[in-house]
């Protein structure tokens, strides 16, 4: 059944369910360059109040991709829990948004296995910016592994030491940079130049030696492919997190050589390490609007719903962190600062609805419209949010991926300005070490034994 809504005499319909939210979405470029984004404002507005109009109960009975066909649409379905969403199941998208905005957070923690991705993406395409900001604030994820992320009033930090060649003294260099500045406490994640065993191998075990020489309470990460880890941790390796992109649609995953089958298997493996000393969560995942658009594999569907469909498959895995990179793809799909900025608010509202540990990669490509001011603004937007973590790259400026990003600097300014602190456990090791205001190199912690001097 078509969706109709008239404005000044003209009667806008909307064929099917998939095609009233990609009309719907707020401009993007992605949307547009796919042909399925409004052709007008006027056409955006009447998509927006059919929408508000739709019982939420429609979505879940109409699925944007055929189950038959998709088995991210099939995991959606399955995991559904009826009884969590029976406090909003008679509402419309128009009613949920009211409720989530007057809700309290032991309200909207109970309805999270009941909302479905769909429904997530649908309510945030007739969110101001400010209630996307209001409504994430109430909702707190935490997940433990050597530490405990997302608690009351922390911001953590995923220290990104990159480099360009996977030299050990610039990837060091880059590690003490960022411990000195209190960054680290959501994960050491290095993305590896190449994606080869030996190399990743080599990383991790630099990684280990960091963590365990000045008992810093954090996680390791090499983010190479799933199926390079899983041979790393038949190799012994010490794995503290298993890495990878994900899609919204099984054809995406595809393009990125997994399956939910081998998320399983790796999940598995890596619990089987038993590495972890305050929890179990083992599992790093990132995405990001448009990648299903670049792969070829959106089947028609706007890329701010098929990124909320993204979450469904790392809500399945129990992730310690899930990381929207949001402007990393390009103009392309998110062209300036404006969509960035608005992405990053949907991306984390989403995932946090969904009872997701988010993190955002506070970003933009070299030719998009954007600069630092707009990743200023995003990221201030996202700390009074209460985004578990953002990232921290030396000088802003990542030198391997070559993109711009947020520094350890930025991360401290933000902590500063919303009153923030790390991670307990890490903020507790910081104090041990003697980092704090006014950072100094304590003799523990000396260039010297990271191999610098």
């Amino acid at each position: 059944m078509a969706f109709r809504h008239a404005i000044r005499g003209t009667t806008h319909v909307f064929p099917d369910l998939r095609t009233l939210l990609a009309r719907a979405s707020p401009f993007r470029s992605g949307d547009a360059l796919a042909g399925i984004a409004a052709a007008s404002a006027e056409e955006r507005v009447a998509a927006q109040r059919a929408l508000a109009d739709l019982p939420l109960r429609r979505i879940l009975a109409e699925p944007v991709i055929p189950p038959e066909e998709d088995d991210v649409s099939r995991l959606i379905l399955e995991d559904h829990d009826a009884a969590a969403f029976a406090p909003v199941a008679v509402l419309t998208v128009g009613g949920f948004r009211d409720w989530l905005l007057a809700a309290a957070p032991a309200e909207l923690a109970a309805i999270r296995r009941g909302i479905s991705p769909e429904m997530a993406a649908a309510v945030s395409k007739i969110m101001r910016n400010a209630d996307l900001v209001s409504v994430a604030a109430k909702c707190r994820v935490e997940t433990r592994l050597h530490n405990t992320l997302g608690t009351e009033g922390t911001l953590s930090v995923r220290l990104q030491p990159n480099h360009p060649t996977d030299d050990p003294r610039g990837i060091a260099a880059a590690i003490l940079d960022g411990l000195l500045l209190g960054a680290g406490d959501a994960c050491i994640g290095i993305n590896p130049a190449t994606d080869n065993v030996e190399s990743v191998l080599r990383l991790l075990d630099l990684l280990e030696e960091v963590r365990t020489r000045f008992s810093i309470p954090t996680q390791g990460c090499v983010l190479s492919h799933v199926s390079t880890t899983l041979i790393a941790m038949e190799r012994g390796a010490p794995v503290d997190l298993v890495f990878q992109s994900i899609g919204g649609t099984q054809r995406t995953n595809e393009s990125f050589g997994i399956s939910l089958a081998l998320l399983e298997e790796a999940q598995e493996a890596a619990l089987a390490l038993g590495r972890g000393t305050v929890g179990s969560n083992v599992m790093y995942f990132e995405t990001g609007q448009g990648s299903a658009l670049s792969a070829e594999a959106h089947g028609g569907v706007d890329q701010q719903t098929v990124e909320a469909r993204a979450y469904a498959v790392a809500r399945r895995f129990d992730p310690l962190l899930v990381n929207s990179v949001v402007g990393f793809i390009g103009p392309e799909y998110l062209f300036d600062g404006k969509q960035i900025l608005r992405a990053g608010l949907e991306d984390h509202f989403c995932g946090k609805l969904l009872g997701l540990p988010m993190g955002v990669d506070i970003c933009h490509t070299n030719h998009a419209e954007a600069d630092a001011d707009d990743m200023d603004a995003l990221l201030l937007c996202l700390g009074l949010a209460g985004v578990n973590y953002v990232m921290g790259v030396p000088g802003a400026d990542d030198v391997m991926l070559a993109y711009q990003s947020t520094s350890f600097h930025d991360a401290l300014t933000a902590r500063r300005l919303l009153d923030r602190r790390p991670a307990p456990e890490f903020a507790a090791w910081l104090e041990r070490a003697g980092i704090g205001e006014g950072a100094r190199i304590p003799g523990a912690l000396s260039p010297a034994l990271l191999g610098l001097s």
